[in-house]
């Protein structure tokens, strides 16, 4: 499950471990996450911030295959796969069309699906003593979905990190995601990591953009995940 907190001028949202660690993302837990997501949006105020963070070592270790396997024949498994990204889907939208700043601290490993929540945010830091990021994909014999390519391609710039972390599953740690322009900054431990997303967070609600604004920007600066996500662009000028 996941917590929602508002703290000042922070919405805070936790995924929580009563009973997966990792943080494995099944129908439960998105639903809970895009009900959160839809609080903060429908709350949201000029001078506002989301931080997302995880309990314990993971952050999300993507779709849990648990879930899908207790299905018990292979192409129920699919099926229940194939829904669990249908689920993400929304999720990540949402992200992308949030009015506001958003800073995910990786807290801990963020692979496959978890890897593209983290990466929907503006801004991502990383804990460096511990965890990794990993698109296990090609590992797994799996093609990514169409979104999960388009988020990737639209936050890894470098050609060569974008195919190491595609197309050779790379298990990248945090001083190299920052040599490689994956995540903004690496912190000492977990808590160093939710301190420093909460001050960067804090620090871009005091500039009190204008939400609506900012995520419309937000969108015209990736369009080919928007045009994947079917986002609409809709013209907003709020001073003349």
């Amino acid at each position: 499950m996941c917590t929602l907190e508002k703290r000042g001028s922070l919405f805070i949202l936790t995924l929580t471990s009563h009973d997966d660690e990792q943080h494995r993302l099944n129908p439960t837990l998105l639903s809970s996450i895009l009900t959160a997501i839809s609080k903060v949006n429908s709350q949201a105020t000029v001078g506002s911030a989301l931080v997302t963070t995880a309990h314990g070592r993971f952050f999300c270790n993507g779709f849990d295959f648990r879930y899908a396997q207790a299905a018990g024949s292979q192409s129920e498994a699919r099926i229940r796969l194939r829904r669990m990204s249908d689920s993400l889907r929304p999720v990540i939208a949402a992200l992308f069309s949030l009015p506001m700043p958003t800073v995910a601290a990786v807290s801990g490993h963020a692979a496959a699906a978890g890897l593209i929540l983290a990466m929907a945010h503006d801004y991502v830091l990383m804990r460096s003593d511990r965890g990794v990021l990993y698109m296990p994909e090609v590992d797994l014999g799996i093609t990514v979905p169409d979104y999960f390519a388009a988020v990737v391609t639209a936050k890894i710039g470098p050609a060569m990190a974008l195919r190491d972390v595609l197309l050779r599953g790379m298990k990248v740690r945090a001083k190299e995601a920052v040599e490689m322009g994956i995540v903004n900054t690496a912190h000492d431990s977990e808590d160093g990591t939710v301190e420093a997303a909460m001050r960067m967070g804090e620090e871009l609600a005091r500039k009190k953009w204008v939400g609506d604004v900012y995520g419309e920007i937000r969108k015209r600066l990736y369009p080919q995940v928007c045009g994947v996500l079917c986002l609409t662009l809709q013209p907003i000028v709020s001073k003349i």
